[in-house]
């Protein structure tokens, strides 16, 4: 990412002769591919064995479920894909429903991405080629014609690619302060003319602004015996007091008391300091995600000043990265932990974090060393329902969605090379808009092997939950 603006356009350009814009079209054939199944299976050892048919049970509601649930699947596919050399810090998951809007340290809603528990250093191709195919799948569920969802796909790719020529030109700090507020998102939908979608998203803003701890903390707590507990709601939400006898409940309890006072050292002084004045209260296990089903995740409740300043924080289980066996040599980077790879990808690539953003490894949870990153459970937190779109709809948010990767892409690789590589041109739209056909084609084969596996009692599921 340094050294003269003209040997990086050289670089970049060189990868472009290396790797042409429209090899970027090929899905390689599925011949030797491992079981989508299996793939799925290999990562239920490591979850907790009552949830994992959960989790089934949500990919099987559609293949965009299935999608969103197939990060494993897709990380082999894109591995065969080809590949210009050119890396950044990826999310590792950038499929449409893993963006949204949610408040800044400075009480403001932003729109960025939202999910990184599969982030890592890799190709940028492949966050860009996830998004384009869950566009595509998200489309066809929709009930969206091809053309339709060509032109979404072409419409992200393209807002993608002409961001990051834009942010080329620009300064290494500009780049950085860099962020879509709601101002931007308001901006795109009236050069597009449609109040509807206006409307609509200014109560989607008032819907985000009372999603925040205080809400939460009225809807999952409730008081027993006198004293505010997390309500019950099984199996999405068990207070630890349903799930152990009352010697391991306390030991439990000990061990998150002891993970919080090891995560707050890695909060910055200032917000040590906030943490440092809020006292456990009671915790629960709750269900999470599609792909993660299975993951451990608690949430913890704290007072502050009394039981009318709650704080709700989550404690997520980092598992390793589904990209990290598929990485093209010397693309990854090391990280003492799953924790802090995921809180270090996470503050890297948005534009601005959750200020309780933190990891900690804490050994005895179900008798091993377990990797954990914590976050408030809420704050301003709302997404689009990508699934009911229409096509103007899907093509905005798409829009919005490649400019925000870009941005984020922008900020951890060298975006000078990128630009270059991707040119002005549309030959790289069009590349992944057959791309993301073809994918759409194989994730609907994969839906089906899964579905199979359900009927036969091969994957044992749990469904409507």
């Amino acid at each position: 990412m340094t050294g003269p603006v003209s040997t990086r356009v050289a670089a970049g350009l060189a990868a472009r002769k290396e790797v042409p814009l429209d090899a970027h079209a090929e899905l390689p054939e599925p011949g030797g591919r491992p079981d989508p199944v299996e793939v799925l299976a290999a990562q239920d050892g490591t979850r907790v064995p009552e949830l994992v048919p959960i989790r089934y049970g949500r990919m099987l509601a559609s293949p965009f479920a299935f999608f969103r649930g197939a990060a494993s699947v897709m990380a082999g596919d894109l591995a065969k894909t080809p590949f210009s050399g050119l890396t950044c810090q990826l999310s590792g998951d950038a499929h449409v429903s893993n963006f949204g809007v949610f408040a800044s340290p400075e009480r403001q809603l932003v729109f960025d991405l939202n999910d990184f528990d599969e982030t890592c250093p890799g190709p940028w191709e492949w966050d860009v080629k996830r998004l384009a195919a869950s566009l595509a799948v998200a489309g066809r569920e929709n009930g969206l014609g091809r053309k339709a969802r060509a032109t979404a796909v072409r419409t992200a790719v393209g807002r993608y690619r002409s961001a990051m020529i834009s942010f080329a030109e620009q300064g290494d700090l500009e780049v950085w302060y860099a962020h879509a507020g709601v101002d931007e998102v308001e901006t795109l939908l009236k050069e597009h003319g449609d109040k509807a979608k206006q409307r609509r998203f200014a109560q989607q803003q008032a819907k985000a602004r009372a999603r925040d701890s205080l809400r939460a903390y009225r809807k999952l707590t409730s008081v027993v015996d006198g004293r505010r507990r997390i309500a019950a709601d099984p199996p999405l939400l068990v207070p630890i007091g349903h799930l152990l006898p009352d010697a391991d409940r306390v030991d439990l309890e000990f061990l998150i008391q002891d993970l919080l006072a090891g995560y707050a050292a890695t909060l910055s002084a200032d917000r040590r300091h906030l943490m440092n004045g809020f006292r456990f209260v009671d915790m629960a296990r709750k269900v999470v995600g599609v792909g993660s089903v299975g993951t451990r995740c608690w949430i913890v409740l704290l007072h502050g000043r009394d039981e009318n300043d709650p704080l709700l924080l989550q404690v997520k289980e980092a598992s390793r990265s589904v990209l990290a066996d598929h990485l093209p040599a010397g693309a990854g980077a090391n990280h003492p932990s799953d924790g802090e790879r995921v809180v270090a990808g996470q503050r890297l690539m948005q534009a601005v974090s959750d200020i309780f953003l933190g990891w900690q490894t804490v050994a005895g949870i179900d008798g091993l060393t377990r990797d954990f990153y914590v976050r408030q459970l809420r704050d301003w937190k709302g997404s689009a329902s990508v699934e009911t779109m229409d096509a103007a709809g899907l093509r905005l948010y798409g829009a919005l969605c490649g400019w925000t990767l870009a941005r984020a892409h922008a900020r951890t690789g060298d975006r000078i090379a990128m630009a270059a590589y991707l040119d002005d041109g549309k030959a790289f739209d069009i590349a992944l808009v057959e791309f993301a056909e073809s994918y759409a084609d194989r994730n609907e084969q994969d839906y089906r092997l899964l579905a199979q596996a359900a009927r036969s009692g091969r994957t044992t599921v749990r469904s409507g939950l």
